[in-house]
């Protein structure tokens, strides 16, 4: 019969529990003795400065530093350390290893196009990419109503996140400065020359068959009396003439 010490399975578990007493005396003996006679320190604050600045401050203090992550949206700018692991102000055994999380700055997107959008889907547009609708002007234009026709910031304009912008929205056709006049009973030249002293013109010209009034006297006009034109615009007019019932409704456009 063998001797037991002969056997693999009884030589490796020797070999295993020799070794793990072996550590336990080195860690009885040397490490734990050497880690609880070392000294401790108090860990500075290095949280704003930059990162040469607390990696020199660090080091002196007898730490070592050293950058863990870089991280955006901070309050501070890039460069700067946001956070340290341990804080400052804890007890720790000199040596001990400091982790530096460093700022990258304000995340920047980009302006989205707005312009041909209307209110609701700009708002969401710039929700996308984390900005804001800041304040809506309307202007009296050309452009269609409610339509979003200048922005504050063009599109590409990069911008930290939850910025507002500013958009310029089409309230309708701008309102004229010139008051129509009053042509109803006016001749059709009167009533040309009224419009051309007013910066306006005659626009289309209906024929009314009339037996009471002159030929060529002014029945109506559009728009009404009182409204606002602009420079050029033009005034409908319908003129009285002579003729059939049949003629009432034809149209002859100047």
């Amino acid at each position: 019969m063998k001797n037991l010490n002969e056997k693999p399975v009884v030589k490796k578990f020797l070999i295993v529990f020799g070794a793990i007493i072996i550590f336990l005396l080195i860690l009885n003996n040397i490490i734990m003795p050497w880690y609880v006679s070392s000294s401790e320190d108090v860990v500075p604050k290095v949280v704003g400065l930059s990162e040469q600045e607390a990696f020199e401050k660090l080091e002196d203090s007898g730490f070592e530093p050293v950058i863990a992550d870089t991280s955006y949206g901070t309050n501070l700018p890039a460069g700067k350390i946001f956070l340290q692991k341990p804080e400052a102000g804890k007890i720790v055994k000199e040596g001990r290893t400091i982790y530096l999380f460093v700022s990258s700055g304000e995340q920047l997107v980009t302006v989205p196009k707005l312009k041909g959008k209307n209110i609701v889907d700009a708002k969401l547009s710039l929700e996308r990419v984390g900005l804001k609708l800041g304040q809506v002007e309307l202007v009296a234009s050309n452009y269609p109503k409610d339509m979003i026709f200048d922005q504050q910031y063009v599109e590409g304009t990069k911008l930290k996140k939850g910025e507002t912008i500013k958009v310029f929205v089409s309230s309708g056709q701008m309102e004229g400065s010139i008051e129509v006049p009053d042509l109803i009973g006016k001749s059709l030249t009167e009533a040309q020359k009224i419009l051309s002293d007013s910066s306006l013109s005659v626009g289309k010209i209906t024929y009314q068959i009339s037996n009471t009034l002159l030929p060529n006297t002014v029945l109506d006009q559009y728009p009404v009396p009182g409204n606002k034109l602009n420079p050029g615009e033009k005034v409908d007019l319908f003129i009285t003439k002579q003729g059939t019932i049949k003629e009432q409704f034809e149209i002859i456009e100047e």
